[in-house]
């Protein structure tokens, strides 16, 4: 069985930059084993899987170790392929069916906009295990369906964040998010997801659902700039909308190839 298998770029405003994902694109489901299977050769943070036989495009994703319920970054580069390759040149929007329900990616000039569920964060009192992790006791800290939200005072503690790892992925959770005001974006952020095999995310859309909100309800905007400071680094640009989180940002294609399965 031959597979096409693409690298894109998510959040990238340049190559080498952004959240590196791969994308499988199917004509018929494949076992959950044989996608782990390639998500784990690809060693990337996640692989997307898509059907493009199905109405609405079926969407999967797995980190190199678990498939995940949800992922911005992998859906962002799945859509450009899917704008690129299996839609007519007028196409704007695109839905997909997930484990998470219905989502869709518009395409406005040069962006490509996620439509993810906003998350309502949970405010948690403290826990000992993320501060000693962190090193860094947060000023705030939430706790989303997915992950832990810990919120910082500055950009200057987010760039300089060393976590403990190991700590990290004993926590009963995904990742934990760590964000504060930006110096020249609304906010910026750092996300560690050691449980799933990805000690820190270059860029992580979901994320984006839970952060959203809340520095919506911070700055009084519903339209926010955001930075992503791992290493590769990463821009996004959201949009609050009621229950719904719009998340833009630019790709970049790096590779195009076959799977020999």
């Amino acid at each position: 069985m031959r597979l096409p298998i693409y690298y894109v770029d998510a959040f990238a405003e340049e190559l080498f930059h952004g959240n590196p994902a791969a994308v499988v694109t199917v004509t018929e489901c494949l076992d959950a084993a044989t996608m782990q299977s390639i998500a784990f050769e690809n060693n990337l943070s996640e692989t997307a899987f898509v059907n493009v036989a199905s109405t609405p495009f079926l969407i999967r994703w797995f980190s190199p170790v678990v498939e995940v319920d949800l992922c911005g970054h992998a859906t962002l580069a799945s859509a450009r392929i899917l704008f690129d390759n299996h839609l007519p040149p007028d196409s704007s929007q695109i839905s997909f069916s997930t484990k998470r329900g219905a989502l869709s990616a518009v395409k406005r000039d040069d962006l490509i906009y996620l439509d993810f569920p906003a998350e309502e964060p949970g405010t948690e009192k403290k826990n000992k295990t993320l501060v000693q992790a962190l090193g860094a006791k947060p000023v705030e800290l939430y706790r989303g369906r997915d992950d832990f939200l810990a919120v910082f005072e500055n950009e200057k503690a987010i760039h300089t964040m060393d976590p403990d790892f190991k700590l990290l992925a004993k926590l009963d959770c995904r990742g934990v998010i760590i964000t504060a005001p930006g110096d020249q974006v609304d906010f910026v952020s750092r996300f560690f997801a050691p449980r799933t095999g990805v000690p820190e995310d270059p860029v992580t859309g979901s994320t984006h659902t839970l952060m959203v909100p809340y520095w919506a309800q911070k700055t009084g905007k519903t339209k926010l700039a955001a930075a992503q400071l791992s290493q590769r680094s990463g821009r996004l640009y959201c949009e609050l909308n009621g229950s719904r989180v719009f998340i833009g940002g630019q790709t970049k294609k790096y590779l195009q190839g076959e799977i020999f399965v």
